[in-house]
């Protein structure tokens, strides 16, 4: 019973694999070259952002003008966001968009293009790549769909392998051509080896990369996490959405204040910040946040995210609502976490202030699992072991499409002599003495 069950299962894996393996292998390598977009394009991105301030104490321009310049040379695009940053030689950001936005001196008012304009494209390409399979606009749903079954898909792989790799007999000679490479293989025994070691290593890592990855791409999974913890699921379909603050009625004839003395406000809140972004409803949206970086390729904390509109564009006569702003404090734990305030914009007084302490069970899992797919909640280092994970994806997907390809088209001699040696059984070694190529 238990041999019918793993040959039940083995080829279960093996048509998983080849239906699903080609999408896999897209999404293996395109999450293998966003690994790193974060800190390659802050790089890229630095003398672009580095600006001079004419004397030691040179007057920086209120972030009011700041944000008129933007609108006065950029008239097509709504700023989504304005981020400020404690190095004096540094500009200010301000995004027009998920993807876009400039750089402003903010000592002469000097609009300047986002730097490394070719990375962010290709970053953009392959994030397009990752999650809709390069589709657009209607047709980005059947994209999502795509990838969202072939992800389960490869969830299913490295569970399904992990039970096939396991050895029906624990002692040397059954473990060493399953946990690492050995040399003077060919054909399906090296293939085999191969196969086996870059799983056996790389498994747990696909499994947290592909279940995080399945809880993004469904609701209904995404919901039962908070079900399971007894939270309320939100709306959206992400961590949460951000409930409106209301602001209380402001005497008559009272103004709002400057943004210069709202960002102090928020500076005086998180004395050790690192970054503070003002959120503000303006810019075109491109589909929420994607894959593995947080806050897209831009640099700096996403300016664009949920919490209503913010800023200049609650002056624009639309009622009273709050400014939001979002600040990332420096050695802050989970590295992702950022503080959240909402701020009376005609007094400055802090309506609602939320640290990650704050989220309640669903939401810190769900608020994980998303940065654990970046690799990101581990900083570099989980990155990088994210981004080689996901290498080691598309050579699974590889290896097991050769394996498969031996196995159904196997190759006999020129003078008819018996077929190479079919593929190992699940649960077995390799064919040691093959040859074939």
């Amino acid at each position: 019973m238990k041999s019918t069950f793993r040959s039940i299962l083995f080829w279960m894996h093996l048509v998983s694999g080849l239906v699903a393996g080609i999408i896999i292998g897209i999404m293996s390598l395109t999450g293998a070259a966003l690994a790193f977009a974060p800190q390659l394009t802050q790089w890229a991105d630095s003398d672009a952002r580095r600006v001079q301030a004419p004397a030691p104490d040179a007057p920086r321009l209120p972030i009011d003008e700041l944000v008129a310049r933007v609108r006065a040379a950029r008239p097509e695009a709504q700023p989504s966001g304005v981020t400020v940053y404690p190095d004096p030689m540094s500009a200010v950001q301000v995004s027009t968009g998920r993807d876009s936005g400039v750089y402003v001196n903010p000592y002469t008012g000097e609009v300047r293009e986002l730097g490394a304009l070719g990375l962010r494209s290709f970053f953009h390409v392959m994030e397009e790549w990752h999650r809709w399979l390069g589709t657009r606009d209607d047709n980005r749903a059947v994209g999502k769909a795509i990838t969202g079954v072939c992800n389960a898909a490869f969830l299913f792989l490295a569970l399904s392998g992990l039970y096939l790799w396991w050895p029906r007999k624990w002692t040397r000679k059954t473990l060493r051509p399953v946990v690492w490479f050995k040399g003077g293989l060919k054909g399906k025994a090296r293939d085999f080896n191969w196969h086996n070691v870059a799983g056996f290593w790389t498994m747990p890592v696909l499994v947290v990369l592909t279940a995080s990855g399945v809880v993004m791409s469904y609701k209904g999974v995404s919901d039962l996490i908070f079900t399971l913890t007894g939270n309320e699921p939100p709306a959206s379909g992400g961590p949460s959405a951000q409930a409106t603050v209301k602001v209380p009625e402001p005497p008559a004839g009272a103004t709002q204040r400057s943004l210069d003395a709202l960002f102090a406000e928020a500076q005086k809140q998180v004395p050790a910040w690192e970054s503070i972004t003002l959120r503000m409803g303006g810019g075109p949206r491109a589909g929420g946040a994607r894959g593995p970086q947080a806050g897209g390729p831009g640099g700096g904390p996403q300016a664009g995210g949920p919490g209503g509109p913010g800023g200049n564009e609650a002056r624009g006569g639309g009622g009273r609502q709050a400014t939001n702003f979002s600040v990332k404090e420096q050695g802050a734990w989970p590295l992702f976490a950022s503080v959240q305030f909402s701020l009376d914009p005609f007094t400055g007084q802090v309506l609602r202030q939320e640290t990650f302490a704050d989220y309640n069970t669903g939401r810190k899992i769900r608020t994980w699992l998303r940065f654990l797919h970046t690799g990101q909640a581990l900083g570099w280092v989980g990155q990088l072991v994210a981004g080689v994970a996901s290498l080691a994806g598309a050579f699974l997907m590889w290896t097991g499409f050769t394996l498969s390809w031996r196995r159904f088209f196997r190759r006999r001699s020129t003078t008819g002599a018996s077929p190479e040696p079919s593929t190992p059984e699940p649960g077995t070694t390799p064919v040691q003495s093959e040859t074939s190529a």
